[in-house]
């Protein structure tokens, strides 16, 4: 018997989404991006970014849905614990998953300390994993549909030098995504990564970011280094807008992705086909 196609008018009315780094650029694009959709949104960050998630929900309010500020640290289990068990109290079970949190670090492998590499496989794995840790009790028991979208980054496809302990971490979603698709499976809960390029973002648009790309240069700006980023993808351009990341997300948080699971959504210009 054919299924109907969903209606993609306020394709995620009734929907809730619980969002991890919420304050930053991609997340909080993310949060109005579904938010214009109809779905309700937790928004997640560390306390060091109240006022900024402040800012965020009340943006996804005037949208017209229900928000809420919750702060908490992805490297800490009990925190993660205590914000999701909030987040189902005031807003009731959330069916959407966008676990966003992340930093970025590079050097070469001789140069990069265990405390740096600590650091950012705690965030970037770690806090992936710990944020489905608390969340999938409630995706089991919600009985409906779900979907957790995870970002990795172009750079959990392919690898340069320099950055190989952030690809390990980007990496290592992709395994803990394809495991989990088998998981949450039979619960009607689809998992999938998505693996954008440069995103012009304060994390990546910033002072030490643009000189490690122009070290000649003693404060370049992106317009320093868009030429040479863009040549490492198959479109001409040199970074992608939050915006772009938040459409991806949206699609697949949405019905009419009902049927797609444990994938690896590049939203990169080209580059990993450039370069793969």
């Amino acid at each position: 018997m054919t299924q109907a196609v969903p209606n993609i008018t306020g394709r995620l009315t009734g929907s809730t989404a619980l969002i991890t780094g919420a304050a930053g650029g991609i997340g909080s694009a993310t949060a109005r991006r579904l938010a214009e959709e109809g779905a309700n949104v937790v928004a997640l960050d560390r306390a060091s970014s109240g006022a900024r998630l402040a800012e965020v929900v009340a943006e996804v309010t005037a949208l017209g849905v229900r928000a809420l500020a919750v702060h908490a640290d992805v490297t800490e289990q009990a925190s993660l614990n205590a914000a999701v068990e909030h987040a189902v109290a005031e807003l009731g079970a959330f069916d959407i998953v966008f676990a966003n949190a992340g930093v970025i670090g590079s050097g070469l492998a001789e140069n990069v300390t265990e405390e740096d590499w600590n650091a950012q496989i705690d965030v970037n794995l770690g806090g992936v994993w710990r944020t489905l840790k608390a969340a999938i009790p409630v995706l089991k028991a919600e009985g409906s549909p779900g979907s957790v979208i995870i970002t990795s980054s172009s750079a959990g496809l392919r690898a340069a030098g320099g950055g190989g302990t952030y690809a390990a971490a980007k990496h290592g979603l992709v395994g803990l995504a394809r495991a989990w698709a088998h998981e949450l499976g039979p619960y009607g809960v689809r998992v999938n990564t998505i693996h954008p390029t440069a995103v012009a973002t304060p994390l990546v648009m910033n002072d030490a970011n643009l000189r490690a790309s122009r070290p000649d240069l003693e404060h370049p700006t992106p317009d320093d280094v868009r030429e040479l980023w863009s040549r490492g993808k198959l479109l001409d351009i040199g970074w992608i807008e939050p915006v772009d990341v938040a459409n991806a997300v949206l699609f697949l948080a949405s019905p009419e992705a009902r049927y797609i699971t444990g994938i690896q959504l590049p939203i990169d210009a080209g580059s990993t086909t450039k370069w793969g």
